[in-house]
């Protein structure tokens, strides 16, 4: 027998923070690192106290409603919580909370390789090299847009959005935002603040989307907002797929409305949009905005410093609900 709490990994984590949850808890393993059904995380959650979930893992209302009394907490390996019903949580007496903060500059790296890599054509060009195919050359040959001196708009100002900003200022773009609400100054760091997401996109030669997915953000890029931007416009999203409505997107990419699209999200993941992926104006990545080594690790404790504050007694410092 075991006194210490029992917590379900329900995917395979950095082995670091395994060592360092098996050493605090008695750890229940997905040994196989399958995508659990919902019965079978419903199952699986059934005599834990905790469970580290990561967005792969779907927490609807209808599977907290089958989690037993003595599930107290969920303590997300991610910073977006929409796979998770905060308000079926909270009904329940259950603690959620996320990772903020730590994967910031992975994915704001991310979305910059996303921009160049659309901007100057990359994956056609890696497939062009890659197949054998490139025995030509000119000044006409293989022609992208420059970015440079460009308008980049963030829409999203949190914590990505700010550093990919600041990213972004390394390539002497000029920086507009909408956000929920204006930055301080000294966040804004002389920013062009829009009090709305139509102003925003009217400016923006590169959108970069930071902002969570809600109901009321679900679609937001979509035909009548595409239209908006300049001509010629990029789309970098490495936020949540469910922000774009990917018709409208391969519709403007097709005409030419758009430039090119840098994708690390999809509405469908895993698998991603076969008509996305025909497309040579698309630079498409599977989901990796935070993986990288040291963004893994920090990501696990970030989620078992919130489990060990609350097995505590203390309040964790990134509590939701």
């Amino acid at each position: 027998m075991t006194d210490k709490p029992v917590l379900l990994i329900p995917r395979k984590l950095a082995p670091a923070v395994l060592a360092r949850a098996q050493a605090t808890y008695d750890v229940i393993l997905n040994e196989d690192d399958h995508v659990m059904t919902r019965d079978e995380l419903v199952a699986a959650c059934q005599n834990v106290d905790a469970v580290l979930p990561c967005h792969s893992e779907h927490f609807n209302a209808e599977v907290v409603a089958a989690l037993p009394a003595r599930l107290k907490i969920i303590a997300n390996h991610s910073v977006g919580v929409d796979h998770v019903d905060l308000g079926a949580a909270k009904a329940r007496g259950i603690v959620v909370t996320n990772t903020p903060d730590v994967l910031s500059d992975a994915t704001a790296e991310i979305a910059m390789l996303c921009m160049l890599g659309a901007a100057r054509r990359g994956s056609e060009g890696d497939r062009m090299v890659r197949e054998g195919r490139w025995n030509f050359w000119s000044p006409a040959f293989m022609v992208g847009r420059q970015v440079t001196g460009r308008r980049f708009g963030v829409l999203g100002m949190g914590r990505v959005g700010q550093i990919t900003a600041d990213r972004a200022r390394g390539f002497g773009m000029e920086i507009h935002y909408h956000n929920r609400s204006r930055l301080s100054p000294d966040k804004e760091k002389g920013a062009i603040f829009h009090d709305t997401v139509e102003s925003l996109l009217a400016v923006s030669d590169v959108l970069s989307l930071h902002c969570p997915s809600t109901p009321e953000t679900t679609g937001l890029i979509n035909a009548r907002t595409l239209d908006l931007l300049p001509e010629r416009a990029i789309l970098v999203n490495t936020a949540r797929g469910a922000l774009v409505d990917e018709d409208a997107l391969v519709t403007a990419l097709k005409s030419g409305r758009l430039f090119a699209a840098g994708l690390d999200v999809f509405r469908d993941e895993p698998g991603g949009n076969p008509a996305l992926a025909d497309l040579d104006n698309v630079f498409m990545l599977p989901h990796i905005g935070s993986a990288t080594f040291e963004t893994r690790d920090a990501m696990g404790f970030r989620a078992l410093d919130n489990l060990d504050a609350f097995f505590a007694g203390d309040a964790p410092v990134d509590r939701l609900v």
